[in-house]
């Protein structure tokens, strides 16, 4: 993305790529690229359809990919090898037949856009690939979430923007970034997975992160023929009694009280004041702020605070993890948050967890993965726009890669392996198109067939609709400046 060679393109904000590079010289002497960066207007230079209708984005992400075939592109036609044992049904778009076990989600399709023509190169667990502008990607960067090649989560990213537009040391009344239900794969017998953080932009900008204090109340189905325990994972079924919570660095000891961390952020005040303008200095300040304030404000917990829904209202979107955590955004959103990320995560073992069924594939799908999604999604969908909420609610629900065309019969219950050459995505709310299907795969769900869609224009088309020029260049650890949504585009056919 970046010419040594000189070339003059003009970027959205007037300058050259020629003149960053020549500016990027001068913090020496006081004046560097990000606040170069930092002081250009986000906006596109010309306005165009929907810019910015969304307020708001939930972003639902389906850890370990579920198939395409048994979801948005069955294939009743192919095959039994690739058909598989599931079936298909029509829905309210017409001419679109989804999965036959999401009966509720085939009831909202015409709220929402189904792409049927996602496609990138990295058939691997590849998370940050998917949610940031990193050009490239290797496995061996999946459980290394703090290596200096990763780029930055796009919630990173609107919040990285979003506190360069506010007032110089405002602090938002609410976080504008913060994930559900707890660090990704931090559950899990492997190390934290990569990709929803923020990189180069600093730790000051990583998502908030929550916890869950309900259990399992079941034994889900197996992951692998080999797997020597059960596990009682909360998204195959939870307690009522289950609270999302901050991490205990964002609670408040009830023995210290508010008059105390009020004197006690005074003198760090006067402490920190011949620092503040370092750019270390101003990343600390951030988190001393942004902790203060959810430590003496009830507004954010109240926010989390599931337990304040009707016990009914709660079993309508599932008492899974799941369905619990899309009524937690939905409530989040409702509170003022900017970006609210879900992951549908591992619970026990990290082998073919979640949404990656190499093994055990058709009963993971009929009495777990399906029946949750197909309760807390609909449900989600519903409550925004019953509430007047969706229109400017941009809701995305995506995953690394999709499953193989083939059926592999050797494991029990038998397997989908990998396949990042074509697979599907719903997208809904915030200027996205209602009822409508973009692109197609082809008589197998093997590739694409029409309209491929890359990662990367989901991206800066999210970027678009949340008002912010897709284009948009920031400073990485270099003070090179990199696009945010790599050489993602604005998708008109997504949008309203």
């Amino acid at each position: 993305m970046l010419n040594i060679l000189g070339s003059n393109r003009q970027l959205c904000d007037g300058f050259s790529r020629r003149d960053l590079l020549r500016l990027g010289g001068l913090a020496p002497f006081g004046l560097g690229l990000n606040d170069l960066l930092a002081s250009a207007d986000t906006r596109p230079a010309s306005p165009s359809r929907n810019f910015g209708k969304a307020k708001a984005c939930i972003l639902l992400f389906l850890y370990g990919s579920p198939p395409q075939h048994e979801t948005f592109d069955p294939k009743p036609d192919a095959p039994a090898e690739v058909r598989g044992e599931i079936g298909s049904i029509a829905s309210a778009v017409p001419g679109l037949r989804i999965c036959e076990l999401m009966p509720r989600t085939a009831r909202v399709v015409d709220q929402a856009t189904v792409v049927r023509s996602m496609t990138h190169p990295y058939p691997v667990h590849g998370v940050a690939y998917a949610v940031s502008g990193l050009p490239t990607y290797t496995p061996d960067l999946e459980a290394r979430p703090r290596d200096s090649r990763h780029w930055p989560f796009i919630g990173s990213v609107v919040d990285y923007l979003r506190a360069r537009e506010a007032p110089r040391n405002a602090t938002p009344s609410m976080p504008r970034n913060i994930a559900l239900p707890w660090m990704l794969n931090s559950k899990t017998d492997l190390l934290v997975n990569a990709g929803p953080f923020a990189a180069f932009l600093g730790q000051a900008h990583d998502p908030l992160w929550t916890d869950f204090t309900g259990p399992g109340v079941r034994p889900v189905p197996r992951y692998t023929d080999g797997q020597s325990q059960d596990f009682l994972d909360p998204f195959g079924g939870t307690l009522p009694s289950g609270r999302f919570v901050l991490s205990t660095e964002g609670q408040r000891r009830d023995d210290i009280p508010v008059e105390r961390l009020n004197l006690r952020q005074s003198l760090l005040a006067q402490f920190e004041q011949t620092r503040r303008q370092l750019d270390s200095a101003r990343i600390l300040d951030h988190h001393r702020r942004q902790a203060y304030g959810l430590l003496t404000s009830s507004a954010m917990h109240r926010a989390l605070d599931i337990g304040l829904e009707a016990p009914a209202f709660r079993e309508r979107y599932g008492m899974t993890l799941f369905g619990q955590s899309c009524l937690a955004a939905r409530r989040l959103v409702e509170a003022g948050c900017t970006f609210i990320t879900v992951f549908w995560d591992g619970f026990g073992q990290f082998a073919n967890c979640a949404w990656d069924t190499h093994n055990n594939h058709f009963p993971r799908l009929k009495d777990y993965l399906l029946p949750g999604f197909d309760q807390a999604y609909p449900t989600l969908i519903d409550d925004l726009r019953q509430r007047g909420l969706l229109d400017e609610t941009l809701v995305l629900c995506l995953s690394e890669h999709g499953r193989t065309p083939q059926i592999d019969s050797r494991p029990r219950g038998a397997g989908r392996h990998h396949w990042s050459r074509v697979y599907s995505s719903i997208l809904a709310g915030g200027g996205i198109a209602k009822g409508r299907v973009v692109g197609s795969s082809d008589r197998l769900g093997g590739d694409v067939r029409s309209t491929p869609i890359s990662p990367k224009d989901i991206l800066a088309t999210t970027y678009h609709l949340l008002g912010i020029d897709a284009h948009t260049m920031v400073p990485d650890a270099l003070n090179r400046p990199l696009p945010i949504a790599g050489d993602g585009e604005v998708r008109p056919e997504l949008m309203e």
